[in-house]
């Protein structure tokens, strides 16, 4: 399944492929029926990433290309494709290249010819040294379609198969760009600073669009959520308001209605089975040192979805088009990070050289990976600069902690008396934090657009809830709510898995007063950590109890924040003295940073299911 591509042939090239003394005023402008599209659709001089266009059009193999125009520009390779409807043009780019246009000539056999005209932007200031998300950050999460409605004229449009305005579960409903640029002075007062939107790109499914994650286009924003204009629109809004934005990016798979499942460039450029095959799903098999052929390639080969075609990242070109693709979006629409989506799935050293490129195009840019697994060694395996065993590094920055939000789920349904249930859950998934490269630069999480919203895990319980939202707003990390978390929104049906998950953000919350109750309770949680260098930057010293309570501090050499979580039916004392490790440098006197009431430590009652957080200073 995964060979390299060995039907390659470099094509004849034309005065050292510059041709720049043709008059292209005299040659006609490429129509549709000579090329369907060249990708990407513009680049910039003074990038790192090197250029390899991808030019679609009914038997263009057959066609000689050349160059004509732009400055420090000239074509290095040009190969042709399995179909013959593809030409890949590798185009260098000097140093000093100006910014401007060229023209790809194209002779048929025939002698006629006929030109596509290119752009080459100006980069902005800065651009590559742009800055990203981390631990001063709390990001957003929202699902597009599934957010808020604003801009009904795109509810139905021509060239999408799964029309807006079927509200079952797993019908389109409308959200937009729009929606979510009428949202963001809500989701910044909330404390918010960044927000990650599930896949804006063209999901062309007949049916269950909605998500995005099965793409048909890469370089297209949907056109029923808006357009590739009014999304970069949308990122410089929420630069203008404090705000980044993170894509997420989806190199595992495609979608079955992408353009090119029709006529693929290469037979490999998918994974190809006898019949479908369904991944495996067995993480494992990447560091597992008994790992059967059949297994890595089920693994990795296998399909994510029958409507999710799995990329062959094994393919050079695929792989260049993915590092091209994702460093068009950053550059196009000045993005300040990536989230990549089931990123063990993907074949691991093509997936590595993915991460690494786009750093070196952008060196301070955090990704964060999806690694579904409770398995803490498994999880760590993945994030870069983790000593693996067999010399693997994935160069992802960034994991998402799978293993603290499992035990945080865990542990809020269960009592005290388990020895190593309840609280123990978390104060053992945290001491596991011995087995990762990085824990700062790691997503915590009650929950995302996969998973049941918090609330439905704690049985809509408020007191639960407070104590999850205390520990995701102080905990070590940089934390990520789901769209309604922050209401305590619960699922419309959970027989409907996913479908009844994701439902659009309420409109009437301030009605509602528990919700109403639970956003202010959010929004001075994660106001405060805007401003606590403790929580953003400090260390974490946690105790062990099993009368299902936990303690932690997180401190600085000038601040301290002290969070004490109670999972018990009746309320507890807080054991100050049994602190007295660090307590004995601290005034007894704190205060709580949601009531801003003064508190006496060694006095200090927690009432049942209730947390309390409190900045406290060291003695004089």
């Amino acid at each position: 399944m995964k060979r390299i591509i060995s039907f390659i042939l470099a094509l004849p090239l034309l005065a050292g492929c510059g041709a720049s003394s043709v008059d292209t005023n005299l040659i006609p402008n490429a129509d549709q029926t000579q090329i369907s599209r060249v990708e990407p659709p513009c680049w910039w001089v003074g990038m790192n990433t090197k250029l390899q266009l991808l030019v679609q059009g009914p038997d263009i193999s057959l066609c000689e290309p050349a160059l004509s125009g732009g400055k420090g520009v000239k074509i290095a390779k040009v190969t042709k494709a399995e179909s013959p409807n593809y030409l890949f043009i590798d185009v260098d780019i000097a140093p000093d290249a100006k910014a401007g246009e060229f023209h790809l000539l194209f002779t048929a056999p025939d002698g006629t010819s006929f030109k596509y005209r290119y752009e080459l932007g100006e980069r902005r200031k800065g651009s590559a040294q742009r800055g990203s998300y981390g631990t001063a950050d709390a990001i957003y999460l929202l699902m597009p379609d599934r957010f808020c409605n604003m801009d009904k004229s795109n509810d139905r449009t021509e060239d999408t198969a799964d029309k807006t305005g079927n509200e079952s579960f797993f019908g389109r409903y409308g959200g937009d760009i729009a929606g979510i640029e009428s949202k963001l002075d809500y989701i910044s007062d909330l404390g918010m600073t960044a927000i990650w939107c599930t896949p804006l790109l063209l999901d062309n499914e007949p049916v269950a669009s909605y998500h995005g994650y099965a793409c048909a286009d890469y370089y297209k924003i949907d056109t029923r959520i808006g357009s590739n204009e009014s999304y970069k629109a949308l990122v410089a809004k929420m630069h203008e308001k404090g705000l980044k934005m993170i894509m997420d990016c989806v190199p595992n798979h495609c979608g079955g209605a992408h353009w090119w499942m029709k006529d693929l460039p290469f037979n490999d450029w998918v994974h190809q089975w006898p019949s479908y095959t369904k991944s495996n799903c067995a993480f494992s098999i990447h560091n597992d040192p008994y790992v059967s052929k059949k297994d890595k390639a089920e693994m990795e080969g296998g399909w994510f979805d029958t409507s999710m075609p799995d990329m062959n990242l094994d393919n050079p070109f695929v792989l260049q088009y993915f590092k091209q693709w994702a460093v068009w979006w950053i550059e196009y629409a000045d993005l300040d990070g990536l989230r990549v989506d089931t990123f063990p799935y993907n074949e691991k050293y093509p997936i590595s050289s993915w991460c690494k490129s786009v750093r070196e195009e952008y060196p301070n840019i955090n990704i964060v990976g999806e690694v579904w697994s409770m398995n803490v060694p498994q999880v760590a395996y993945w994030q870069a600069g983790n000593p693996n065993k067999d010399g693997f590094d994935s160069h992802l920055p960034s994991i998402m902690d799978f293993c603290l939000q499992d035990a945080m789920c865990k542990a809020f349904n269960e009592d005290a008396g388990v020895w190593d249930g309840g609280m123990m859950r978390i104060y053992n998934s945290m001491a596991n934090d011995a087995y990762f490269h990085d824990v700062d630069n790691m997503m915590v999480f009650p929950g995302n657009h996969d998973t049941e919203h918090i609330a439905d895990m704690l049985g809509a319980h408020e007191g639960k809830w407070r104590c999850v939202m205390a520990l995701m707003s102080t905990v070590r990390g940089y934390p990520q709510i789901f769209s309604g978390d922050e209401l305590m929104q619960q699922s419309a049906d959970l027989k409907w898995g996913h479908g009844g998950l994701r439902q659009l953000l309420p409109e009437a919350w301030e009605k509602d007063e528990k919700m109403a109750r639970c956003h202010d309770y959010f929004k001075a949680l994660f106001n405060y950590r805007k401003g606590s260098e403790a929580i953003q930057k400090g260390n974490t010293l946690h105790f062990l109890s099993r009368d299902n309570v936990y303690a932690y501090f997180r401190y600085t050499e000038k601040d301290v924040v002290f969070t004490f979580i109670n999972n018990n039916p009746y309320s507890y004392t807080v054991p100050w003295a049994d602190y007295s490790e660090f307590s004995l440098s601290l005034s007894s006197m704190g205060t709580d940073i949601v009531s801003g009431e003064s508190i006496e430590m060694d006095k200090a009652v927690v009432p049942a299911y209730s947390p309390l957080v409190v900045s406290l200073k060291y003695n004089d």
